[in-house]
């Protein structure tokens, strides 16, 4: 089953991480991109998704190096822990905003002492395979609670927020950040890109892993990483499909409408 561990590991190399949104229903969707990719984001906040079909998309990734992480509604263990108990490699919780949100993020991933995760993990322990202390501890270390900073309070807080025990990695929220601060529908405003790159120096020093997702630009995700963004969403399914699709009949009819 597919951990944290390995996604957290080639960050601790240097590489630079490498994912996608999924927002299709289908697993097949993360099944094909998997061999591509670093992680897949499986989108359960904005996307139409029963329990059921994010289990799907978590099984797919399996037999890959592809981390399934699964962005919940919301910073509620009632919604995270059958997210775990399915197997997801980590948690992305959106709309934090103070240093209470994010230690009740965090808590939710654990198991006590740590945290509150109540226990039942079907997937995990190898549907009871596997079990005690010596399961709960290596769950304890290897889930990650992922912390979406899209919040302005959030950024003013980011340095207690940082120092939380057991975080890893958070990632920017752009377009929410935008809104938080008065700039709805401008993610690229000077004040947001400022906030931004605050959030992004502050991780690398608290050694917490930065990430990102905003589209498939290329030159903008390369822009990111080279401020120090350690993992990229590169844009979701439909959008890939999209472009992809218009990439090519855009240059047939430009051959034959010459």
């Amino acid at each position: 089953m597919n951990t944290s561990s390995d996604f957290i590991g080639k960050m601790e190399k240097g590489k630079l991480c490498l994912g996608t949104g999924i927002t299709f229903s289908d697993p097949t969707v993360t099944e094909a991109l998997s061999s591509q990719l670093d992680f897949v984001w499986i989108d359960a906040e904005h996307a139409p998704f029963s329990l059921e079909t994010i289990q799907g998309h978590i099984m797919a990734t399996q037999g890959t190096d592809a981390m399934p992480l699964v962005r919940v509604p919301w910073n509620d263990p009632v919604l995270i822990k059958p997210i775990l108990d399915m197997g997801a490699a980590g948690v992305i919780v959106p709309w934090i905003r103070t240093v209470e949100d994010a230690r009740r993020a965090i808590a939710a991933c654990r198991y006590p002492p740590e945290g509150v995760r109540g226990y039942g993990p079907r997937r995990p322990s190898r549907y009871g395979t596997f079990g005690g202390p010596d399961f709960c501890r290596e769950q304890n270390e290897s889930v990650l609670a992922i912390l979406q900073i899209e919040h302005i309070e959030a950024v003013r807080s980011i340095t207690e927020i940082l120092a939380l025990p057991g975080l890893r990695a958070v990632v920017l929220g752009l377009n929410d950040l935008a809104g938080s601060m008065g700039l709805t529908g401008q993610p690229r405003h000077p004040s947001v890109l400022e906030a931004a790159e605050t959030v992004v120096k502050e991780a690398r020093k608290a050694g917490v892993f930065p990430g990102i997702s905003i589209g498939d630009h290329a030159e903008q995700l390369i822009e990111w990483a080279r401020k120090g963004v350690q993992w990229l969403c590169i844009g979701v399914d439909y959008m890939l499909l999209i472009h992809g699709l218009e990439k090519v009949t855009t240059r047939i009819r430009e051959h034959f409408e010459a």
